[in-house]
């Protein structure tokens, strides 16, 4: 499904351009760890502060350490109405149903890349607060996150 975009998810979007990818924050999630499961954990989340009252993005990294792959299927967030899941095709952004975790890998949300929009925001978070969110699977438990709040300019000096 394709979706045009608004002047407000333009703004989002250049201010996503301007933001990188990382930090070093990490949750780990209920996944198990026996043999043919995934074993889910999220790090490098952050949030750059949204310069629009409607929209946010989101950007982590899951990493499995499990020999199944999963598929992050939804996210939920108290500050906003709904949170979706976006691939990057070339320039152009598009909701997806999912996006998949492969076994012993990553799925990496990042600026200019796949990454999480919040719509309808309930409040505008401000750099230094956090945003909870809880991450929901396939196959595996779900994994709520804290993600940091960032200036609306961060560039994070390591990760991706």
């Amino acid at each position: 499904m394709r979706r045009r975009l608004g002047p407000a998810a333009l703004v989002i979007a250049g201010a996503l351009a301007l933001a990188g990818c990382g930090g070093s924050d990490s949750e780990s999630g209920d996944s198990g760890s026996g043999s043919g499961k995934a074993e889910l954990s999220v790090g490098s989340a952050y949030m750059p502060q949204p310069v629009s009252n409607e929209m946010a993005a989101g950007f982590f990294t899951v990493t499995n350490k499990g020999s199944a792959a999963d598929e992050l299927t939804s996210v939920t967030s108290d500050i906003a109405g709904q949170v979706t899941v976006h691939e990057t095709v070339g320039s152009a952004m598009q909701e997806v149903k999912g996006l998949k975790v492969p076994a012993h890998g990553e799925l990496v949300l990042k600026s200019g890349g796949n990454h999480l929009m919040f719509e309808q925001l309930k409040r505008k978070p401000k750099e230094g607060q956090t945003v909870s969110v809880e991450l929901h699977f396939a196959h595996s438990g779900p994994v709520e996150v804290e993600i940091p709040v960032k200036s609306a300019t961060y560039r994070p000096t390591t990760g991706h």
